[in-house]
C-alpha cells in the first residue's frame, strides 16, 4: 500500500526530469536547423523567397498532419506509443540536410527545402501528441514550473552548442563542416528521443460532477477562441520576418558563422535568464498579459536589428528577442493549458497546434511578398516590427466579445 501511494509522486518527479532532459538534448542539436541551416542556404545562393519557403512549406504539411492527429491517436491506447514513430520520423530533418553536397548544384537549395518539408508530416503528428504527453505526464499545477525549466535548459544548451558549432563551421572546410554538423545533430536528438520514451503517463484525471461542461469542439468554445486569437497574433507577427533576419545580418552587415553563433548565444542566454524568474513574472502579470508584453519586446528587438549601423548593436537586439520570445512561449502554453479542458485535450491540442502551423505558413509569406514587390529588406523588417507591436497591443487589449477569464495562479517553483 505504501508503494502504491508513493509511486505517483515518484512518476511525476521522474517525468519532470525526463521532460527537462529531453529538451536539453534537443537543444544541443537545434542550432543546426534554427541558426545555421539558413546561413548554409545563403552560402548556396538562397534569396528571401527561398528562406521564406524553408519556413512556410513545411508548415503546410505540419497543418495537414496535425489535422489527422486525432485519427492517429485513436489507433493507440497509450499516448507514448502514439508518439514513437512520429518522434523518430521528424528527427530525420536533422540528418537529411547532410546529403545536400551530393545533390546537383542547381538543386541544393531546393533539397534543403525538401529535407525540412518531408519530415514535417511526422512532426505534425508528434507536435500534437507530445503536448498531450506533457499534460498527461505531470500535474497541471506543475506546468508553469516545467515550462520554465524546459526553457532554461533549452536556452543554455542551444547557446553553448551554437557557440561550438559556429567555431567549427568557420574552421572546417566547406561543405564538410555542415555535413558533420547535421550528422552530429541527428545523433544528439536520438538522446532526446530516449528521454521522451522514458516518460510514464499518469491516468487521466476524473472530471468532477460539479465541473462546468465544456464543448468538445474547440472552435465553438469562447475560451479556446480567446486563446486562439492570442496564439495566431503572436505567431503570425513573429514569423512574418523571423526568416529574413539572418539574411539581413549576413548580406547587409557581413555577419559570419562565428558571429551568428554569438548572436544566438546572446538570444539564448537572455532567454535562460528570464526563464529562471518566469514563474514569478507570470504571477504578477498573468499569462495573457505576459504574452502581449513579450510580443512587444520582439518588435523592439526587430526594430533595433533593422536600424543597427553595425553588428555590435544587434547583440542587444538579440538579447531582447531571446528574453521576449522565451517569455511569450511560456506564457502562451500556460495560458492554453490552464484555460482549456483536459477531458477534450486531444481536440483542443490539435486545434492549438493547427493555429501555430497556419501562422507559420502565412507569416513568412508576408515578408516574401513584400520582397517580391521590391520593398528593401531593411524596410521589410521595420514593417514586421510594426506588425509585432500591433499584435502585442491587441493581445493586451480586451477583444470584442472576449471577456478576460480568471486564470489559475501558477505554483511557486
Amino acid at each position: 500500500m505504501r508503494f502504491a501511494i508513493a509511486r505517483p509522486r515518484f512518476d511525476r518527479q521522474s517525468n519532470f526530469y525526463h521532460l527537462v532532459m529531453d529538451i536539453a538534448w534537443f537543444g544541443l542539436a537545434l542550432p543546426a536547423l534554427t541558426r545555421f541551416l539558413s546561413v548554409y542556404a545563403i552560402r548556396l545562393g538562397a534569396d528571401a523567397n527561398d528562406l521564406s519557403l524553408i519556413t512556410a512549406l513545411p508548415a503546410v504539411l505540419l497543418l495537414l498532419a496535425a489535422s489527422i492527429s486525432n485519427w492517429w491517436l485513436r489507433r493507440f491506447s497509450d499516448t507514448r506509443q502514439a508518439l514513437l514513430l512520429p518522434s523518430l520520423g521528424f528527427r530525420l530533418a536533422f540528418l537529411l540536410p547532410a546529403l545536400t553536397p551530393f545533390m546537383p548544384p542547381d538543386f541544393q537549395v531546393t533539397w534543403l527545402i525538401v529535407s525540412l518539408t518531408l519530415p514535417a508530416v511526422p512532426q505534425g503528428l508528434a507536435s500534437v501528441t507530445f503536448l498531450m504527453l506533457m499534460r498527461e505526464a505531470i500535474d497541471e499545477r506543475q506546468m508553469p514550473a516545467l515550462l520554465s525549466r524546459r526553457s532554461l535548459a533549452l536556452n543554455i544548451t542551444v547557446g553553448l552548442s551554437g557557440l561550438v558549432l559556429g567555431v567549427w563551421l568557420e574552421k572546417a572546410p566547406f561543405p564538410l563542416n555542415y555535413q558533420v554538423m547535421f550528422v552530429l545533430a541527428f545523433a544528439l536528438v536520438l538522446g532526446s528521443f530516449w528521454h521522451v520514451m522514458r516518460v510514464r503517463l499518469q491516468a487521466a484525471p476524473a472530471v468532477s460532477n460539479v465541473t462546468v461542461q465544456t464543448d468538445s469542439n474547440p472552435w465553438r468554445s469562447p475560451v479556446f477562441m480567446r486563446v486562439g486569437v492570442v496564439n495566431a497574433l503572436m505567431h503570425l507577427s513573429f514569423f512574418s520576418i523571423s526568416s529574413l533576419l539572418p539574411l539581413h545580418l549576413v548580406n547587409n552587415l557581413d555577419a559570419t558563422e562565428s558571429f551568428m553563433s554569438i548572436f544566438g548565444l546572446a538570444e539564448l542566454m537572455a532567454g535562460a535568464a528570464v526563464a529562471l524568474i518566469a514563474t514569478r513574472i507570470v504571477q504578477i502579470t498573468g499569462n495573457r498579459s505576459l504574452v502581449g508584453l513579450s510580443v512587444i519586446g520582439t518588435a523592439l528587438g526587430a526594430l533595433l536589428i533593422a536600424l543597427a549601423p553595425n553588428l555590435n548593436l544587434t547583440l542587444l537586439a538579440a538579447a531582447i528577442n531571446g528574453a521576449s520570445w522565451t517569455l511569450a512561449g511560456i506564457g502562451l502554453f500556460a495560458y492554453f493549458s490552464q484555460t482549456t479542458p483536459m477531458e477534450h485535450r486531444a481536440r483542443y491540442t490539435t486545434a492549438y497546434t493547427q493555429i501555430i502551423f497556419v501562422a507559420q505558413f502565412l507569416g513568412p509569406l508576408i515578408g516574401s511578398s513584400l520582397s517580391h514587390w521590391g520593398v528593401e529588406l531593411v524596410m521589410i523588417i521595420v514593417i514586421g516590427a510594426v506588425l509585432r507591436l500591433v499584435a502585442g497591443v491587441v493581445i493586451q487589449s480586451p477583444l470584442p466579445g472576449f471577456k478576460r477569464p480568471l486564470e489559475l495562479a501558477p505554483p511557486s517553483p
